[in-house]
C-alpha cells in the first residue's frame, strides 16, 4: 500500500473534525481502561480485588439486501431502471463501563457499508433537480451531525452507488446519585405512547414504516430523571443544537423539555411541556388496561413560531393492543388511530408548505395527509418463528401500506428477517404516488422485497 493511501486511510477512520477527534480520543481512553480495570488484581494478602470498573461488551453485524419495483411514472425511472437492487453490510460495537454502580459510561460504534442502484440514482436525482431534490423523493443516506452539539459522524469512501461510513451513536455518562440520574452526551430517549405513530416522540422519532428499531439515532442531550415518592417521576432533557449554516449553537435550534410521569394503580398519565427549535408543544397522555387489553393516547399542541402563519395545530393519537390463542398459536395484534393536525389533502402543496417540510427534514414528521389506521398482527408460527403483517392506511384518500415479514431465530445468537412492502391507491394518493409540480413524474411508490441476517454477540 503506497504512503498516501495509508494516510488517507488513517485521517478517514481519524475524521477530520477537531470535536470528532476529542470525542473519539475519549471513547479509546475509556476503551483502554478495560484493560486497566476489568481484570481485577491481588491485594497484599493474595486475595483477589475488586475491579473498581466493571465492563459489559455487545454489538451485532448485520446482512441486507433489497429490491424495489419502480413503477411506470416513477421519478426513479427517469435516472435508472424499472427494478433497483442494493444491499448494506453493518457493525455495532457496544460498550458499557460500571463504577460503583454510581456511574456509568455507554458507547456504540458503528460502521456501515452500503451501495446499490438506489444510492446510485439519488446522487442522479440531485442532478437532475439541480442539487436540490424535493422532500419525499430520495430519503435516506448517511446520518448528518451538522444540527448536533458533537460532530461524530465521518465518511471513509464515497463513490457512485457505495458509500462506506462510521459514526459513535451513543457517547453518554450517567451518574445515579440518590436523588435521581443525569446523563449528559448522545444517547436515545422515547417519550409516548404510540406504536408506529407518536406525536410527543420529539427527537428522533422512529418512521411508521421502519421495521427495524433494535436502535433509535441518538442525539447528544442532558437528560436528569427524578423519581416524586411513589406518584410517579419528573424527567428534564435539554437538547443543544448548531444552526447548521454559521455552526454555532443557538437557541432557535435547541429543545428544552419537560415531562411528569404519574401512575395510580394501572393507570399512567404524562404531562409535557417543550420548547422545541422556535415552537411550543404541549402533550397529554395516558395508559390503561379495559379487561385484558391494554389502551394508550397521547394528545399535543404544537403552537408555532410568531412568523408561521398557520401558528397552531394538533396531533392525537390513540391505540389498544391484545394478546390471544388462536388455533393452539400465540397471537399479538394492535390497532392505532393518528390524526395530524398540520397535514393536508393537497400533497403537492403539502410537499412545499415550510411547516411540513421543514418536520420532514428534521425526522419528525412521515406523512402529508391528516388520518390514519393503522393495524399490526403477531403470529407465533413456532417458539422461533414468527409471522408479522402490518397495515397502515390514509383514510381520506384512501390509499396504504402493507408489510409482511417473517423472522427465524436460527440460533439464540442468528436470526433472519425477510418480507416486503407493498403499496396501494390511485396516483395522486399518498401511498400511491404523488406528482411532483413541474415535472412527468411522482414521489416513489415502490414495491420491495427485503432480507436480513444479523448475528449478535
Amino acid at each position: 500500500m503506497m504512503d498516501s493511501d495509508v494516510r488517507f486511510a488513517a485521517s478517514a477512520l481519524w475524521g477530520e473534525s477537531p470535536r470528532a477527534r476529542i470525542y473519539l480520543f475519549l471513547v479509546l481512553f475509556s476503551f483502554s481502561g478495560i484493560f486497566g480495570f476489568s481484570a481485577g488484581g491481588t491485594s497484599a494478602g493474595g486475595g483477589e480485588k475488586a475491579a473498581p470498573i466493571e465492563a459489559d461488551w455487545g454489538g451485532y453485524l448485520k446482512a441486507t439486501g433489497k429490491a424495489s419495483f419502480q413503477p411506470a411514472g416513477s421519478v426513479y425511472r427517469a435516472v435508472g431502471p424499472e427494478n433497483y437492487l442494493g444491499g448494506s453490510l453493518e457493525g455495532r460495537l457496544k460498550n458499557t463501563l460500571f463504577w460503583k454502580r454510581r456511574l456509568r459510561f455507554e458507547t456504540h460504534y458503528e460502521m456501515v457499508a452500503s451501495g446499490g442502484d438506489t444510492q446510485e440514482a439519488r446522487d442522479d436525482l440531485a442532478v437532475l433537480f439541480g442539487g436540490s431534490v424535493p422532500d419525499g423523493v430520495a430519503p435516506g443516506g448517511v446520518p448528518s451531525d451538522d444540527r448536533r452539539l458533537m460532530d461524530l459522524t465521518s465518511v471513509i469512501k464515497e463513490d457512485d452507488g457505495f458509500v462506506l461510513y462510521h459514526r459513535l451513536d451513543r457517547l453518554a455518562l450517567t451518574a445515579s446519585p440518590d436523588w435521581g440520574t443525569v446523563t449528559a452526551g448522545r444517547q436515545a430517549l422515547t417519550w409516548g405512547n404510540g406504536f408506529l405513530f407518536n406525536p410527543m416522540d420529539l427527537f428522533n422519532p422512529f418512521s411508521p414504516t421502519d421495521i427495524e428499531r433494535d436502535y433509535k439515532l441518538g442525539d447528544d442531550m442532558l437528560f436528569v430523571q427524578v423519581p416524586a415518592s411513589a406518584i410517579g417521576s419528573v424527567q428534564m432533557l435539554y437538547v443543544p443544537r448548531r444552526d447548521p449554516g454559521a455552526g454555532d449553537v443557538t437557541w432557535d435550534e435547541s429543545s428544552l423539555a419537560l415531562k411528569g410521569h404519574l401512575f395510580k394503580g394501572s393507570e399512567e398519565f404524562d404531562l409535557m411541556a417543550a420548547k422545541h427549535y422556535q415552537d411550543y408543544v404541549f402533550g397529554l397522555g395516558g395508559a390503561g388496561t379495559i379487561g385484558d387489553a391494554a389502551w394508550r393516547a397521547d394528545f399535543t399542541w404544537t403552537h408555532l413560531a410568531q412568523d408561521n402563519p398557520d401558528r397552531d395545530y394538533p396531533s392525537f393519537v390513540a391505540n389498544i393492543d391484545y394478546s390471544w390463542i388462536w388455533w393452539k398459536k400465540n397471537v399479538y395484534g394492535f390497532a392505532e388511530f393518528f390524526y395530524s393536525g398540520v397535514g393536508k389533502d393537497d400533497y403537492q402543496e403539502a410537499l412545499s408548505d415550510p411547516t411540513i417540510a421543514t418536520r420532514i427534514a428534521r425526522g419528525e414528521l412521515f406523512t402529508l395527509g391528516r388520518s390514519y389506521l393503522a393495524g399490526h398482527l403477531r403470529i407465533e408460527v413456532h417458539p422461533l418463528i414468527h409471522l408479522l403483517f402490518t397495515a397502515i392506511t390514509n383514510v381520506e384518500d384512501p390509499s396504504g401500506l402493507i408489510q409482511p415479514r417473517l423472522t427465524w431465530d436460527i440460533t439464540g445468537d442468528l436470526q433472519l428477517l425477510v418480507g416486503g412492502n407493498v403499496l396501494w391507491g390511485a396516483k395522486g394518493s399518498e401511498y400511491g404516488g404523488i406528482s411532483i409540480p413541474g415535472t412527468p413524474y411522482t414521489t416513489p411508490a415502490a414495491d420491495s422485497m427485503y432480507g436480513w441476517l444479523a448475528y449478535y454477540f
